[in-house]
């Protein structure tokens, strides 16, 4: 059994995972996503999820930016006062852990890491592009099962803009767009990406995939096109996954 949380823009998750199928080991808890969203106030919201579960085992977090080395470079669609912050340190002193308990990394990584690992067998070969669309856009990129960590390809210029202004699902519901419409943007955004980096198979995630009969259909780009196994949970699932395999540190 293992523990994860995901923090979004709108909401920190988390749930126990059964690590053994990559599901989630009963219901998870979801608590809005403070505002601001500094360190210390997001800290409290995972320490409050954490200790509703009792849980007293590892912790794996996703946070939506860059991580290495346990400290964030990037704060997307949180505070700015993320950048820069030992996100390890933080966690571990808040819950009370180890720093050996708590390890951090970005949310679509960690996503990807819930798919590859536990999704369908032709995920861990090739390469292989998970995007979860939510408030912003996610990456992760894998090579024959590795990950590539850290890619950020939501922020690649598209037309003079930045891909995800335009594309992610939130730019969906803050414009009123229909699914045609968005399906649109995603398509070109789409084109975009797969000249960059060529991918074998992509696979689509986040909040909005639960609807993905309303879209996926309609985008026509070359790359084969999937909809994730985990949906919105893959964040809690790889976060929990990538602690327990040590990726987290």
């Amino acid at each position: 059994m293992g523990f994860g949380v995901d923090i979004g823009g709108s909401g920190i998750k988390g749930a126990l995972v059964d690590l053994s199928t990559g599901r989630l080991h009963g219901e998870r808890l979801k608590i809005p996503t403070p505002h601001p969203a500094t360190p210390d106030a997001v800290a409290d919201v995972v320490a409050e999820i954490v200790e509703t579960f009792d849980w007293q085992g590892p912790i794996g977090i996703t946070v939506p930016g860059v991580v290495k080395g346990g400290i964030t470079h990037t704060a997307a669609n949180i505070d700015p006062a993320w950048v820069g912050v030992d996100a390890d340190e933080l966690f571990a002193r808040r819950l009370g852990r180890d720093p050996d308990d708590v390890g951090v990394l970005n949310d679509a990584d960690a996503a990807g890491i819930a798919e590859v690992r536990f999704g369908e067998e032709r995920f861990g070969r090739g390469v292989v592009l998970l995007l979860t669309f939510g408030t912003g856009i996610g990456s992760a990129l894998f090579v024959d099962g590795q990950l590539v960590p850290n890619t950020e390809f939501g922020h690649i210029e598209v037309d003079g803009h930045d891909g995800e202004s335009r594309a992610a699902a939130s730019a969906k519901d803050n414009e009123g767009l229909s699914y045609p419409d968005w399906a649109r943007r995603v398509n070109r955004y789409l084109s975009v990406l797969e000249n960059l980096v060529w991918p074998d198979l992509i696979i689509v995630g986040g909040g909005v995939s639960r609807k993905a009969e309303k879209w996926v259909p309609l985008l026509q780009i070359r790359t084969p096109i999937t909809v994730a196994t985990r949906q919105n949970q893959a964040g809690i699932i790889g976060a929990a996954a990538a602690v327990a395999e040590g990726i987290a540190h």
